[in-house]
């Protein structure tokens, strides 16, 4: 199957707002979350004619996705940290406690390993048990197990 235009662009019309979930999963520098989406594109495209249909395509785009950004994250390792310059303000910041409480808990999850925040990322995603295990590679068993633990860890984080 050679991967078409149009068909290409349904796909990332219908699976956009995923994909960039998966980016801010792993940057919350616009730049970078942008580097990202269209590395998972050109990813996405290269791979289209290959996709055989063994899995659903919403399990093999966030295979995809995770995939890309774990890479892009271990390349990120290898070339050191880099100095980031900001202002210290955010004029556009939202500060009721609504607001407060998800970002105190997306800065927890941020915390975690890259394999623990796929998960949690898949699961918040409302993705199934099965669905999480194929994706990430582990037994349906051990995505609840992980599940457990993540919580626990989550919990324990001030």
């Amino acid at each position: 199957m050679e991967p078409n235009e149009r068909e290409f662009a349904e796909i990332v019309r219908q699976h956009k707002s995923s994909i960039y979930t998966v980016c801010y999963m792993f940057s919350k520098d616009e730049d970078e979350v942008a580097d990202l989406f269209q590395e998972i594109l050109i990813n996405l495209w290269n791979g289209l004619g290959k996709f055989r249909g063994d899995c659903s395509m919403n399990s093999w785009l966030y295979k995809v996705a995770l995939n890309t950004c774990l890479s892009a994250e271990r390349k990120k390792k290898k070339l050191g940290k880099k100095v980031e310059l900001s202002m210290d303000i955010n004029l556009y910041e939202d500060n009721d406690a609504d607001t407060k409480q998800i970002r105190q808990l997306y800065n927890r999850i941020n915390r975690l390993g890259v394999v623990d925040r796929a998960i949690v990322l898949l699961w918040l995603d409302n993705m199934s048990y099965d669905e999480i295990g194929e994706i990430v590679g582990i037994s349906t068993k051990n995505v609840s197990v992980k599940l457990v633990r993540i919580r626990e860890q989550l919990k324990a984080m001030k």
